[in-house]
């Protein structure tokens, strides 16, 4: 039988060795180990990733809590000692546990139906949980002003010869819940499906057996069983609701309705800026969502057992029987609210010379006069141009460096790298708004000359997606055996031949998924970019916003049109190369 014999290391020390001799032999180890390659990348990956994570932060605590004088808390008395900040509040916590609630509620019925029963239109899921991800938030927002509002809403035309004027009114707090509970209900979705496939359906099918309702089984069994995973959707959603600009900006602000985001955005909008104030409104913010974090970690510890077992199971899909055709009824009518509705009314906008309700004359005037006019915007190809641009540049820079930083987490052994997993996640919790104040904040007392330029656009989009690349780069390291890398370096390959040459053709799956979903939310970014471009800066997204504000509905529109069908078309290239990356099967 071969066998492996290990070298004796050079520079060993004799254990016969002086005190003195082991001091330097030991220093010359520290010294041999903190130089190698491995090492020094570790390091410098380290502190790239605390950069963007942790100065922003540092500088937005900074601004918040010092002015002229030393420390100062003059930006908390003049933000919260407005007389309306109790109805700020209500409004933001309303709003976020409302939409939370609305998408969890949506995307867990239609996972259960789609894991655990014969619903038809299954496909229908899946198309109806992607093209949502893919529409823009301020696009969505925007097609349900054009549906529901009580002026121009298409909806409200169809229904007043029945209910009168102002039957539906999105620019309400339970309308903004509507809006971004829909929007977000994709994401809670793909969260619960994963979760109802990786659990045993003969624990459902012993209740059921053992008299159990089909509905004392989904609430004693079914969502227990998936608590884990409902509880880190919880989160997700929580957090996505208190950032969300877009809706309380578009929907709110009209009314006079506020929450935390569409608040900072007047205070820096407003002159004399007062970035202070701006400031303490953003670090509650930032409390209310680390409450929401730590609320939600402290109910997942109470989980007690798994669900998943080591025993194999194939599900079984419970037979609906009667209430087949009313639930395949209700997912396609779940499928015409969230995609087709709101799809439609940007294409019917985008064809008419100005916005009216559905007529015979309407119908007769459409042309394609706004598509052509918006590429005859200066700013428009400029803005396509900047969002190609950034969305392709995040999402290469993010997946390199958490390709390395997904490394140093599962494989390097260093001491204190989980340290290094956290920094990453850390911006998570930061929302895109705050995360723009945060980078204002270091480049304008920074003396190089990056406010104002791309690059500072490129910073705060690296900086707020690096935990979703994060998460793809260590999902894929952790399913690759170390036995790989084993093999290699005792083949006498180094460091960076075994992790260009073994571990990262493994993990290009993973990385190449997690740059298709960074450069899909980098394109369609709007709450940091509103903070941070200067004219001739835009972006699409910031194009679409100044198009709404000065009511210029159907070039608007047709310029949504494109950047959703530019979207898509991306997302399909990108995921038909991906197919192609990564291990052969021949």
């Amino acid at each position: 039988m071969a066998t492996v014999t290990t070298p004796p290391r050079s520079g060993t020390p004799s254990p016969a060795g002086t005190s003195a001799g082991g001091g330097r032999a030991s220093i010359a180890r520290w010294r041999d180990t903190l130089l190698r390659p491995r090492t020094l990348v570790a390091v410098a990956v380290t502190v790239v990733v605390g950069y963007l994570a942790l100065v922003p932060l540092g500088y937005l605590l900074l601004t918040t809590f010092t002015d002229a004088d030393g420390f100062s808390l003059g930006g908390f008395a003049r933000a919260y000692g407005d007389p309306r900040i109790g109805e700020l509040i209500g409004n933001s916590l309303w709003f976020a546990v409302g939409s939370a609630l609305l998408s969890l509620a949506v995307g867990t019925a239609l996972a259960y139906f789609n894991v655990r029963t014969d619903v038809p239109f299954k496909a229908l899921f899946f198309a109806a949980s992607i093209i949502p991800l893919i529409i823009p938030g301020i696009l969505y927002t925007i097609a349900w002003i054009f549906l529901a509002s009580p002026t121009i809403g298409l909806l409200n035309s169809l229904l007043e010869p029945v209910f009168g004027p102002g039957t539906f009114d999105v620019f309400t707090v339970w309308g903004m819940i509507w809006v971004e509970g829909l929007h977000l209900s994709p994401i809670a979705f793909l969260f619960m499906v994963a979760a109802f496939r990786s659990t045993d359906p003969s624990l459902e099918e012993s209740a059921l057996m053992s008299g159990a309702t089909r509905v004392q089984t989904f609430r004693r069994v079914t969502l227990p069983l998936v608590r884990p995973a409902l509880l880190s959707a919880a989160l997700i959603m929580l957090v996505r609701s208190l950032e969300s600009f877009e809706v309380p900006a578009l929907l709110g602000l009209q009314n006079g309705i506020y929450v935390f985001t569409s608040r900072i955005y007047q205070v820096l909008r407003s002159f004399p800026v007062d970035f202070a104030g701006a400031g303490a409104l953003a670090v509650g913010l930032l409390a209310v969502a680390a409450l929401g974090i730590w609320l939600s970690n402290v109910l997942s510890r109470d989980h007690g057992g798994g669900t998943i077992t080591g025993k194999g199971f194939r599900p079984r899909p419970i037979d609906l029987g009667r209430w087949k055709p009313a639930v395949g009824g209700g997912i396609l009518l779940y499928f015409f609210v969230t995609v087709l509705a709101p799809l439609l009314v940007l294409l019917y906008t985008a064809l008419l010379p100005y916005y009216r309700p559905p007529s015979a004359e309407a119908f007769a005037s459409m042309s394609l006069d706004n598509f052509v006019a918006v590429f005859n915007l200066p700013t428009v190809p400029t803005a396509l141009r900047n969002s190609l641009l950034l969305g392709g540049g995040a999402a290469t820079i993010v997946m390199a460096l958490m390709a390395v930083a997904a490394w140093v987490v599962v494989r390097s052994g260093i001491p204190g790298r989980q340290v290094l997993d956290h920094i990453a996640f850390s911006p998570l919790v930061i929302p895109g708004l705050v995360l723009g104040v945060g980078i204002a904040f270091v480049y304008l007392r920074s003396p190089l000359p990056i406010y104002g330029t791309l690059l500072i656009l490129l910073i705060a989009y690296c900086t707020r997606y690096l935990p979703y690349g994060m998460r793809y780069a260590v999902s894929g390291m952790q399913t690759v055996s170390a036995e790989l890398e084993e093999s290699a370096q005792v083949s006498g390959a180094g460091w960076w031949a075994t992790f260009r040459r073994v571990l990262l053709p493994l993990i290009a799956p993973a990385l190449v998924a997690g740059w298709v979903y960074i450069f899909v939310v980098s394109f369609r970014e709007l709450s940091s970019s509103i903070l941070l471009y200067t004219p001739g800066n835009e972006v699409l997204s910031i194009s679409i916003w100044e198009l709404y504000a000065n009511a210029r509905f159907g070039e608007l529109s047709a310029l949504g049109v494109i950047m959703v069908l530019i979207l898509a078309v991306l997302v399909a290239v990108a995921y038909k190369v991906g197919a192609r990356v990564g291990l052969k099967s021949d």
